[in-house]
């Protein structure tokens, strides 16, 4: 079956629409306090299609999400009685209490390492926000941290260039089936 194939052009078909970058701003600045969906799925179809604004979408990304994580550190700073129903309702208790352990022990270091790995950012924007984290230091680590990420992303992207884009093509059904076939596995296992 050739799901992913016809998803992988529909996506490549979005990511040249005009108003994509502003998508990709908004889903970038969402991701980092509330919305589940990280921007990396958005960015790297987009700088895969215009490899030549590959650098200019990573900046896009990074200001977006940090101006996000800001409105996640106000949310946990002012509002964190309003959104911890959401948070136990999301099932993501687990990752706002780990965050709290982190910010402990690591301060800093801990929210660089949010920004930049794919665990969930808005957990510790809204966590650093609850603590009352030194604002220089957050911003800082998101900036560089998430800067990191998309600017990663969009290399890679940019580097594997048309090359790359027609051997996803030709290759994106069978990878769409191995991560399905990954995600099953790693349910099982984990359950």
């Amino acid at each position: 079956m050739r799901i992913f194939s016809a998803l992988y052009e529909r996506v490549m078909r979005w990511s040249r629409h005009r108003h994509a970058p502003w998508y990709l701003a908004f889903l970038s600045f969402t991701e980092s306090s509330f919305f589940p969906v990280p921007p990396d799925v958005m960015l790297a179809p987009m700088a895969l299609a215009r490899p030549e604004r590959a650098w200019r979408l990573a900046a896009l990304t990074t200001a977006a999400s940090v101006l996000g994580g800001l409105l996640g550190y106000l949310i946990g700073h002012y509002a964190f009685t309003f959104v911890e129903p959401w948070i136990q309702r999301m099932d993501y208790v687990e990752a706002y209490q780990h965050a709290q352990d982190w910010f402990r022990e690591w301060g800093f270091w801990a929210m660089f390492i949010a920004a930049f790995t794919p665990i969930p950012y808005k957990m510790f924007t809204i966590a650093a926000g609850v603590i009352a984290m030194p604002l220089l230091p957050f911003v800082i680590a998101s900036c560089i941290g998430r800067g990191a990420r998309f600017f990663l992303v969009a290399g890679v992207m940019q580097w594997g260039g048309a090359s790359m884009e027609q051997a996803l093509r030709r290759y994106i059904d069978r990878l769409g089936w191995v991560m399905v076939l990954a995600a099953l596995i790693a349910y099982f296992a984990f359950r």
